[in-house]
């Protein structure tokens, strides 16, 4: 079997296909799912859920584009189903740290929030409550 791979490295259709766009393509965007596959191993706040879906949108597509050319291109297939993979576990780990209350675990809110203790809240909630005060002044003094 490596006799027969080696024949074909040497063979004029292995330096056609080295030469092709059919892999220098792939191989260029092997970059997207490499960083994909680093990030996971970043703190959650700083995924951003817009690219995350763009990202696991555009490698669906052209994972379908893989397969569907003549001769299918097997390279950069497998290129963009790691990419979407790895997009999808990061688009479960954004999910899960803003909706799903990975934040509020992290910083330790959730104990808090449950007993009462802290008030969650930042400078535009305070803003927002002294709008509200400040209208129910004015309403009040006609």
């Amino acid at each position: 079997m490596s006799s027969t791979f080696f024949t074909w490295l040497r063979s004029p259709a292995a330096r056609e296909y080295f030469f092709s766009t059919h892999f220098w393509g792939p191989v260029a965007n092997w970059g997207l799912p490499l960083a994909a596959l680093a990030d996971l191993k970043k703190d959650e706040e700083v995924i951003s859920g817009t690219m995350t879906t763009a990202l696991g949108c555009y490698s669906t597509v052209f994972m379908r584009f893989a397969w569907r050319v003549q001769p299918r291109n097997y390279l950069l297939f497998a290129c963009h189903m790691t990419n979407a993979t790895a997009q999808s576990i990061q688009g479960a780990r954004f999910v899960n740290y803003w909706h799903n209350g990975g934040r509020e675990q992290k910083l330790g809110l959730a104990e808090k929030m449950e007993e009462g203790a802290v008030e969650v809240g930042g400078k535009v909630t305070e803003a927002v409550t002294a709008a509200r005060e400040e209208a129910k002044k004015v309403a009040d003094e006609k």
